[in-house]
C-alpha cells in the first residue's frame, strides 16, 4: 500500500508540473463557498457528510475537524497546506479503481479543473467556511455625505454590483431598451398586462425627468398588480379549488386566495403577510381575515376516498406543511430528512419532526367518504374583496387544547414512530433562536422566522423577486439554498437586497418588509432597463447572461397570454376577486381524469360573465389543470412550486393558433380594430401597436398587406368558410361588417398575435 501511495504522490507532482500558469493564477481566487464546496457536495458528501449513517470510513468532509482528522484508514483526507500529504488529493487522482475517488460506482468524474481547484485549496491552507446561505446577513456601509450617489438609493447599489463584474470584463450595462418596449416590459411585470397605445403614446411624449418613475407608481397603484404578484404566490402555496388524490373533491378556498391579492395590493408588511399565514390564529384577538389568511396551510392534498386511514393521512398533511414550510420559506428541501438525516444539509430527521410538532396539533379531522367543500377546522367568511359578498366555508387551522405527542418516524412511516425518540417543538439546530422570541408554538415559530436571527427569509424571497423580473434569482437554484444548492451569481446584492428589505424603514422607505419598496427599486434600475438584445462580446464569457449584461427575453407565462389576448380584444373584465370561473376547454377532459365517486366530474363552462375574467380566477382542477396553462409550464399545485420551467412544443403552437379562446379574442381583436380605424394601413398599424408596443416596419407592412389581400380573396371566393371561423366563441359580431372581411382580419390578428415579439417580454 506504502508503494501504490508513493507511486500516487510522484504522479500528482508531476500533474502539477503540467498545470499552465494562468490556471494556477486564477485558482488563488477561488473561495470554498464559491468554488470547493459545490465540488465536494456534488461528488463526497453522499458518503463523507453529514448524514452519519450514510458515511463511509468515518469520514466527513463537510466540516475542517472530520476533513482533518484521522479517519478509519489511519491517515489524513486533509492535511492543510500539503497536498501531497492529503488523502483527498492522492485519491481523486489515482488509477487504481480500489483506491480511487469518487468510486466508479458512484459514475462521479471531477474535471481537471475541480481537482487544479482543491489542490489549490489544500495549499492553501484549506480554509473552511461556514455554508453563505445559513451566515447572518451583514449590514451594508452606512450612507453618508461621502457615499456616491448612484449607492444612496437602491437602485443605485443594484446597477453597482451588477456592473462591477462586467467591468471586469472591460464592458459596461447594455444600452437601454427604447422607451414602448420598456414600458411594454414594466406592464406585464408589475400588472400581467400589456400597455394600451394611449399609455405608449403619453410615456414616450413625457419629457419630465421622473417620466419612468410615475409609470412605475401607476402601475403599483393599479389593481391588476395585485393579481399579477397573487399568481406566483398562488404556485407557492399550492391553490387549488378541488382535494386531488382520486375522488379530488371541490373545496372552497377562494376567499383566501381574495385575501392574498388584498395582501400584495395593499402591500402588506412580507413579515406580517407570512405571520397571519403560519399563525394568525393564534395572535391576540385574531380577526376574522387574519384566521382567513391560515388557509394556507391547509391548501395541502386531502383524501376522502373510503378505507383510507386517518393516521397515515393526517401524517403526511402535517409533512406537507413541514415540506411547504421549508420550500417557501426557508429555501431547503427539508423533505430530504424526512426519513434519514439529510445527506447534505446540516439538518437531521429529528429536525423534521420538530417542524412537524408545530403543524399536527391543530383540531383536523380525517373526511373519509365526505364530499364537503370545506372540513373542519374551517371559518364562514366572505371575499375580502367581495365584504357583502356571500359568506362561504374555507378551511384554516385551529390550534388543539393539548399538543399532540410527536416521536420521529422510523423510515418516514406513519405507523413506526419511535418511542425512544420523542421530539419537542423547536427549530433546526443549524439556525441560532434567541430565547425571547416567543411560544414554542407557530407563533413562535413564525415570529422566529421574520426575526433578525433567521437570514433565510429574507434571502430567499428577494432571490425570488428577482427571479420575477429576470427569469433567473442571484441563486438559480430558488428552491435550494443547500449545499448542493447553487452559490449567488452576486452575492453582496443578495445580501443587500436582502438587509434593505428587512430593513428598508432605515432607509426612508416607510415600513419594513415592503414588497412595493423592492419592486420599485429594482424596476428603477439600469439593469432592469436594458435592451435585450444578445451582446456578442458577452456570448463567450457569459453565454448563460449570469452577469446580466442584457436584460433577459423571457416568454410570457400561460396566464399572461391568455389575459393579454384578452385584454386587446376589448374584453377582459376588470372584477376583482370570486368564485372561480370556468372558461373554454376542450371536452371531456375532466370526464376522462375524473372517477365515479368525483362531484368535479362534468366540466360546466361558465357564461359570458365568466369566459373573460383573468386567468387568475380559472377553476384550478389539481388532477386536470387548465390545459392551456399546464400547456405553458404552470404546476398541477399538487405541492410548494417556487419555480416553473419553460418548455417549448408543437402543442404551444397548435394551442396558440386554434384554441378557442384565443381564436375568439383574434375575432373580436379584428371587430376592435374595424371600428377604430378606415384605411388597411390604420388598421394594421393599431393591431401591431397594441399587441407589440410599436407600428409596422416598412418590410413588415408589406409583408401584412400581402397576407391581408390573400386571404380576403380566399374568403370571398369560399364564404361558407368565413362563416364556419367566425362562429369561434359565443361572442357575436356585428352585422355591418362582410363576413369576409371581418374573418381576413380575423386571420391576421390570429398571425399577429402569434409573432414571437408578442409572445415574448423583450
Amino acid at each position: 500500500m506504502k508503494t501504490t501511495l508513493a507511486r500516487f504522490i510522484c504522479l500528482c507532482s508531476c500533474w502539477t508540473a503540467l498545470l499552465p500558469a494562468t490556471a494556477e493564477e486564477n485558482i488563488k481566487r477561488y473561495s470554498f463557498n464559491r468554488d470547493i464546496r459545490p465540488i465536494l457536495a456534488d461528488k463526497c458528501f453522499s458518503c463523507h457528510g453529514f448524514d452519519a449513517e450514510a458515511r463511509q470510513a468515518n469520514l466527513r468532509l463537510d466540516q475542517p475537524e472530520g476533513a482533518s482528522g484521522t479517519a478509519d484508514s489511519g491517515q489524513r483526507a486533509i492535511v492543510p497546506g500539503d497536498p501531497g500529504l492529503s488523502q483527498l488529493w492522492i485519491r481523486v487522482n489515482a488509477t487504481d479503481a480500489s483506491v480511487q475517488m469518487p468510486p466508479e460506482q458512484s459514475h462521479k468524474v471531477l474535471t481537471e479543473l475541480d481537482k487544479a481547484k482543491l489542490r489549490a485549496w489544500i495549499e492553501q491552507g484549506a480554509p473552511y467556511e461556514g455554508h453563505w446561505a445559513f451566515e447572518p446577513i451583514v449590514p451594508p456601509p452606512p450612507h453618508s455625505a461621502d457615499t456616491p450617489p448612484p449607492l444612496r438609493e437602491l437602485h443605485g447599489v443594484i446597477d453597482h454590483w451588477i456592473e462591477k463584474p462586467l467591468l471586469e470584463l472591460g464592458t459596461t450595462f447594455a444600452p437601454q431598451a427604447d422607451r414602448p418596449t420598456l414600458l411594454r416590459r414594466l406592464s406585464f411585470d408589475l400588472t400581467g398586462l400589456p400597455p394600451t397605445p394611449e399609455e405608449i403614446d403619453n410615456f414616450v411624449n413625457d419629457s419630465a425627468h421622473d417620466a419612468w418613475e410615475k409609470q412605475i407608481d401607476r402601475l403599483l397603484l393599479s389593481p391588476a398588480y395585485g393579481e399579477r404578484m397573487a399568481v406566483m404566490w398562488l404556485d407557492v402555496a399550492r391553490y387549488g379549488d378541488t382535494n386531488g388524490y382520486l375522488h379530488d373533491i371541490l373545496r372552497t378556498g377562494w376567499p383566501w386566495r381574495d385575501w392574498v391579492i388584498q395582501a400584495f395590493q395593499q402591500d402588506m408588511p412580507f413579515d406580517q403577510f407570512v405571520i397571519e399565514q403560519l399563525a394568525g390564529d393564534l395572535l391576540d384577538q385574531p380577526t376574522p381575515q387574519q384566521i382567513l389568511a391560515t388557509s394556507f396551510s391547509r391548501n395541502h392534498l386531502i383524501t376522502t376516498e373510503g378505507g383510507t386511514l386517518a393516521a397515515e393521512f393526517l401524517n403526511e398533511y402535517a409533512a406537507d406543511r413541514v415540506q411547504t414550510f421549508g420550500t417557501a420559506f426557508l429555501g431547503l428541501s427539508l423533505n430530504c430528512c424526512r426519513c434519514h438525516d439529510h445527506k447534505f444539509d446540516p439538518l437531521t430527521q429529528e429536525d423534521f419532526y420538530s417542524l412537524q410538532a408545530y403543524f399536527n396539533s391543530i383540531t383536523e379531522k380525517h373526511a373519509e367518504n365526505n364530499s364537503a367543500a370545506a372540513y373542519e377546522p374551517f371559518i364562514e367568511i366572505a371575499s375580502p374583496l367581495e365584504p357583502e359578498g356571500e359568506p362561504v366555508k374555507v378551511m384554516v387551522m385551529q390550534e388543539a387544547p393539548e399538543a399532540t405527542k410527536t416521536f420521529v418516524l422510523t423510515r418516514g412511516q406513519y405507523d413506526l414512530p419511535d418511542p425512544n425518540r420523542p421530539v419537542d417543538r423547536r427549530i433546526p439546530s443549524v439556525f441560532h433562536r434567541a430565547s425571547d422570541e416567543g411560544p414554542a408554538n407557530r407563533l413562535g415559530l413564525a415570529r422566529w422566522l421574520t426575526s433578525s436571527d433567521n437570514p433565510m427569509l429574507a434571502r430567499v424571497t428577494v432571490n425570488r423577486l428577482w427571479q420575477r423580473f429576470f427569469s433567473r434569482g442571484i441563486v438559480a437554484s430558488v428552491d435550494d439554498f443547500g449545499v448542493q444548492g447553487e452559490y449567488p451569481s452576486h452575492p453582496e446584492l443578495l445580501d443587500q437586497l436582502a438587509y434593505h428589505f428587512q430593513h428598508s424603514d432605515q432607509f426612508g422607505a416607510g415600513h419594513r418588509w415592503s414588497v412595493k419598496y423592492l419592486v420599485r427599486q429594482i424596476v428603477s434600475s439600469k439593469t432592469y432597463r436594458q435592451s435585450a438584445r444578445v451582446r456578442a462580446e458577452l456570448l463567450s464569457s457569459d453565454p448563460d447572461n449570469r452577469r446580466l449584461g442584457s436584460f433577459p427575453r423571457q416568454r410570457l407565462t400561460g396566464e399572461e397570454l391568455r389575459d393579454q389576448a384578452l385584454f386587446v380584444a376589448g374584453v377582459l373584465s376588470t372584477k376583482l376577486g370570486g368564485p372561480p370561473v370556468f372558461p373554454y376547454q376542450p371536452e371531456g377532459i375532466w370526464e376522462e381524469r375524473a372517477n365515479e365517486g368525483s362531484n368535479t366530474k362534468v366540466y360546466q363552462r361558465s357564461d359570458a360573465s365568466g369566459l373573460y375574467r383573468r386567468s387568475l380566477y380559472t377553476f384550478w382542477k389539481r388532477t386536470c389543470p387548465p390545459p392551456l396553462m399546464t400547456l405553458f409550464d404552470a404546476p398541477d399545485r399538487t405541492y410548494c412550486t417556487v419555480r416553473r420551467g419553460t418548455t417549448n412544443t408543437p402543442l404551444q403552437a397548435l394551442a396558440l393558433m386554434n384554441e378557442e379562446q384565443l381564436l375568439e379574442c383574434a375575432k373580436l381583436l379584428a371587430v376592435r380594430t374595424l371600428g377604430e380605424r378606415q384605411s388597411d394601413a390604420e388598421r394594421m398599424n393599431m393591431m401591431m401597436k397594441r399587441l407589440a408596443g410599436r407600428e409596422l416596419s416598412e418590410e413588415e407592412f408589406a409583408w401584412t398587406s400581402d397576407l391581408l389581400l390573400a386571404i380576403r380573396q380566399r374568403f370571398q371566393q369560399r364564404g361558407d368558410d368565413a362563416a364556419e371561423l367566425l362562429r369561434q366563441g359565443v361572442s357575436s359580431v356585428p352585422a355591418e361588417y362582410p363576413a369576409h372581411e371581418l374573418a381576413a382580419w380575423m386571420v391576421l390578428a390570429n398571425a399577429l398575435l402569434n409573432l414571437d415579439e408578442v409572445l415574448v417580454k423583450n
